[in-house]
Formats: C-alpha cells, sequence, structure tokens
C-alpha cells in the first residue's frame, strides 16, 4: 500500500502516519528526514542540497526528486510506504509517477487532512519537541505524562523556533498557493480521501487512522 499524507501544518499528518505505519508495517518517509539522512552521510545528494541550504535557496526539484527516488527504492519499502511533505508541487507529482512507474507500482491512495485555520494555529502554538530524541508533543491533543518532560528520555521540551503566529502564517499561505494543487491533481485520479480533524467535532488522530486502517484492510 503506497500512501501519500497531504494538508496544511498542524493538521497532524505526523500523527495518523504514525498510527498507519504501526498498523500496516510500512514506513513512514518525511523529506525532512531524508534530507537530514542525506546530508549527515555526505552524499553527493546531500552535499549539493547544503550547499543551496547555505546560500539561503530552495533545493531544487530534481535534487529533491533524485532524493525520494534513493529512498523508495530501500528495502523497507517493498510492500508499501508512507509519504509525507512530498510531493509539494505538480512537477514533483508528475516525477513521483515516473519513478513509481519505473518501480511497476503507484499511488493507491492520498489521505487528505483537513482542519480550521484557527484550530491549526492553535495546535502549531501547543506543539513541544524533545531536543534529544527529537519526540514531538501537542499540548492539546498529544501530551507527555508528566509536565512538559519527554516520555521517551526525560528531557524538557521546547517551543520549535519557527512555531511563531508570524511564520506560521507564511507556512500556510505557500501551503494553499502551492500545494493544494497537488490535491487537485490527485483529485482528478480519484486517489484523495478528505478527512476531517478537529476539536470542534471531538474527530482526532487516532480516530481517523483506525478508520483508515480498516478501509484500507477491506
Amino acid at each position: 500500500m503506497n500512501i501519500i499524507m497531504m494538508g496544511a501544518q498542524g493538521t497532524g499528518k505526523g500523527t495518523v502516519a504514525g498510527l498507519l505505519k504501526e498498523s500496516l508495517n510500512i514506513p513512514h518517509i518525511s523529506t525532512g528526514e531524508i534530507f537530514r539522512k542525506n546530508i549527515k552521510e555526505g552524499t553527493e545528494l546531500g552535499k549539493i542540497a547544503t550547499q543551496y541550504a547555505d546560500e539561503g535557496k530552495l533545493v531544487p526539484d530534481e535534487v529533491t526528486n533524485n532524493m525520494v527516488r534513493n529512498r523508495l527504492n530501500e528495502e523497507d519499502c517493498k510492500n508499501g510506504f508512507i509519504l509525507d511533505g512530498y510531493p509539494r508541487n505538480i512537477a514533483q507529482a508528475q516525477e513521483l509517477d515516473k519513478i513509481l512507474g519505473d518501480m511497476s507500482t503507484k499511488v493507491d491512495v492520498v489521505v487528505n487532512l483537513n482542519t480550521p485555520t484557527d484550530e491549526i494555529i492553535e495546535r502549531v502554538m501547543a506543539r513541544r519537541e524533545c531536543p534529544n530524541c527529537k519526540r514531538v508533543y501537542n499540548m492539546i491533543l498529544n501530551k507527555p505524562k508528566v509536565g512538559e518532560i519527554c516520555d521517551n528520555c526525560g528531557t524538557d521540551l521546547i517551543m520549535r523556533k519557527d512555531d511563531t503566529r508570524e511564520k506560521l502564517q507564511i507556512r500556510l499561505d505557500t501551503f494553499f498557493k502551492e500545494t493544494k494543487p497537488v490535491i487537485d491533481f490527485y483529485e482528478q485520479k480519484g486517489l484523495v480521501k478528505n478527512e476531517e480533524i478537529s476539536i470542534s467535532i471531538n474527530r482526532f488522530g487516532k480516530e481517523v487512522a483506525e478508520d483508515l486502517v480498516k478501509e484500507i484492510k477491506k
């Protein structure tokens, strides 16, 4: 099962993807992790990405596409995967079709998570991260067991530097401008499953993930 997770910042993509990963036993792949791995290992693609990042420029689609291609060809993806953060534009979506075509497979479903904008802002403001093990929490939806201390390693949680209202609004504007057309691209293929995640309707990530697993296993 090849799944793409879509949705604006703070909709709960990571939570739903994590639950799907556990239930379906397929890897959850985020572009952020792919970039960090290539940069850490000093791959040729990682070096190119670092150069662009150091200059404050966006990494070209060609570099990102090649990183994704390499990751999807790894052994743990043979039974499927959950892509999070890719594709971000139509060109990447078209390239993903080519990548999967070369692998004799295809996208099976695109999960599009919807949450009211005001609630997204509230959620992001409540997000905390462990600086040690990188586990992410939310003080509204996914609190640690004790205060603001990581359940995994006992480290004090922090708020990400870019989790401000101003920077969040920029990210949301970018999403609606660049990424929404990708959802439309997959809508035309009949692959999109829209899911509402909202405190106001008491529908959270765990419930959405459980419903998706039931449908996928049918």
